[in-house]
């Protein structure tokens, strides 16, 4: 892959350009420079009509060695240049599979959805392993995305992959399957009090015999809880516990 264009298909096409009104576009930018100074979240505005990014938050992990402007003026360059080039088909896969999957919703429903899915960049040399929620911002009157939201953090996964379309206060969701390229309805996991208690005095920064303290159980059991968790949410240690349960609202 080594066109941008291929990103911009036609189940996207922005079909009613007399709609947009670029007038808004500070306000959104005002919103997503204060949601990502107070969550500390990197973010990024996708504008589709103009096939460019309308803003990146400062975020030097993500960034690759670049500024925000930088990428900004690179666009989808960006992931040609610092994606590895093995990954570029699971781009433009998604990229359709979700645009497909947003069409079959009813357009009133729309902004209600967003996609998740991890893939890989090159910082340095060093692969990060990295995840994007992706949430319409503003829609055409035919349900066609003009602005996008993207979320960039740390993957909780080891791999790339893992596409999913997600409803907002949902439980069940979609996840996407690169072998039958389908579909496949599933449902979020649920955590116990006791598991939420433990994965929140965690967040606190309580050691193991010190939640145990808290809550009035043995070490022993606080390390059932934690082992059933990271087989809950397919994690491999409390850190990403944490970052599956927050991004994934379990808390």
């Amino acid at each position: 892959m080594n066109r941008t264009d291929d990103f911009f298909i036609p189940d996207n096409e922005i079909r009613l350009p007399e709609e947009l009104d670029y007038s808004r576009v500070d306000e959104f930018i005002r919103s997503a420079e204060a949601f990502s100074r107070s969550s500390y979240q990197s973010v990024y505005i996708i504008d589709y009509f103009r096939q460019n990014f309308l803003y990146v938050s400062p975020n030097p992990m993500f960034l690759c060695g670049l500024t925000p402007e930088r990428v900004k003026e690179s666009g989808y360059r960006f992931y040609i240049e610092f994606v590895p080039e093995d990954e570029h088909p699971l781009l433009l896969t998604l990229n359709r599979a979700g645009f497909a999957f947003f069409n079959d919703i009813p357009v009133t429903e729309r902004k209600d959805w967003y996609i998740t899915y991890d893939f890989h960049l090159l910082n340095s040399g060093r692969k990060i392993l990295i995840n994007h929620k992706l949430t319409p911002l503003a829609l055409t009157s035919d349900g066609r995305i003009w602005l996008a939201l993207c979320v960039v953090s740390a993957a909780t996964h080891a791999d790339a992959g893992h596409i999913e379309m997600h409803r907002v206060d949902s439980a069940e969701y979609f996840e996407f399957s690169t072998v039958s390229r389908r579909w496949i309805k599933k449902q979020m996991p649920t955590l116990t009090e006791g598991e939420k208690s433990v994965l929140t005095l965690s967040i606190q920064g309580y050691t193991m015999s010190e939640i145990a303290d808290k809550i009035c159980l043995s070490p022993d059991t606080i390390k059932k809880y934690r082992k059933r968790i990271f087989e809950k949410l397919e994690v491999r240690n409390i850190t990403e516990a944490i970052a599956a349960a927050t991004n994934n609202k379990l808390l």
